[in-house]
């Protein structure tokens, strides 16, 4: 069944570095707001068709207010330059709360790693495991304080000793600080990871050698451009439900053909990044090109996002 959602109101906005906005969302009606748990996000309906997510930044138990914060993109595809120009007192509707980036519940010790305003999530989590006494310990990458949205609030007395910010690290020395900060942590801890795409797989490689990989978490908040490159040649889609067979031409996209021939698919993000257009496979081998599913559910190959994958093989039954 799909979300409702309600109707919010931007109660106040923050310019929390040059180009990162801060939003205050309330309720238009004044009541709570649904829960949440560290992680998770919501969607803003920004216009007609077009719906963006954002990672919850404050922690679970303030409900009066959501607070996102939105970095403006130089290429944006309309959700960065839609949440930059809203004004206090605008109103418009949002979904969720949804969470695919959740904490450990058994973790005995948490370790988030931000890159950018990948912190977003990472500073949720931080707030509730803070209030909650539970240990962790939150690196923030920047290119410089300026660029860094919530530093005056993270170099506070409140944060110390949980807190480092790391400014203007090349590749080379990132490595080396990574490397040295994993090998000093019990392989027991969980590790979060946030951040532009270069950053994630530097961080992923890394902690991966070092713990369980069922111990290392991580969320991308735009699409990976090399999970996304690659062959785009045409294939055909059985729809096993529907008995329709759809060929997908070269440089096509599966949603694209499926909503011109009447199917019906939730589309959000586009990029494969939120999982809304998740859809099951019948037969034929996904290419997976999301940065949503893990690698055990690429493996299984039941699944696919249909907004950005495409097949393998001539012919992809999907269940439809």
């Amino acid at each position: 069944m799909a979300d409702p959602g309600f109707q919010a109101r931007v109660a106040a906005i923050t310019e929390l570095t040059g180009d990162i906005r801060g939003l205050a969302l309330e309720r238009v009606n004044g009541a709570p707001l649904p829960a949440f748990t560290p992680g998770a996000h919501i969607d803003l309906h920004l216009s007609a068709g077009l719906v963006r997510q954002y990672s919850l930044c404050n922690g679970p138990g303030d409900l009066a207010q959501y607070h996102v914060a939105v970095k403006r993109e130089p290429k944006s595809r309309g959700g960065s330059d839609g949440v930059h120009g809203l004004q206090p007192g605008a109103t418009l509707k949002v979904t969720g709360p949804r969470n695919h980036f959740p904490l450990a519940a058994d973790a005995s010790e948490h370790l988030l790693l931000a890159g950018g305003i990948g912190v977003t999530p990472l500073l949720s989590m931080a707030r509730h495991l803070r209030a909650n006494g539970k240990p962790f310990r939150l690196e923030y990458f920047a290119r410089a304080p300026q660029y860094a949205a919530f530093a005056g609030e993270l170099e506070g007395a409140d944060w110390r000793g949980h807190v480092a910010l790391r400014y203007g690290m090349e590749p080379p020395p990132l490595r080396a600080h990574l490397e040295a900060l994993l090998s000093a942590t019990l392989p027991s801890t969980h590790v979060y990871i946030c951040g532009p795409a270069p950053f994630m797989k530097l961080a992923i490689e890394i902690a991966a050698r070092s713990r369980p990989r069922e111990a290392v978490h991580y969320e991308y908040f735009a699409a990976d451009p090399d999970a996304q490159a690659g062959p785009r040649t045409g294939f055909l889609v059985r729809c096993a439900r529907s008995g329709r067979d759809l060929e997908v031409a070269e440089g096509e996209r599966i949603v694209d053909v499926l909503v011109r021939n009447g199917i019906r698919v939730e589309v959000m993000c586009e990029q494969g990044v939120c999982g809304t257009c998740l859809t099951g496979v019948l037969g034929g081998r996904p290419d997976h090109r999301d940065a949503f599913l893990t690698d055990e559910e690429r493996m299984a190959g039941d699944r696919m996002l249909v907004c950005c994958s495409r097949s393998h093989d001539a012919v992809l039954v999907l269940d439809l």
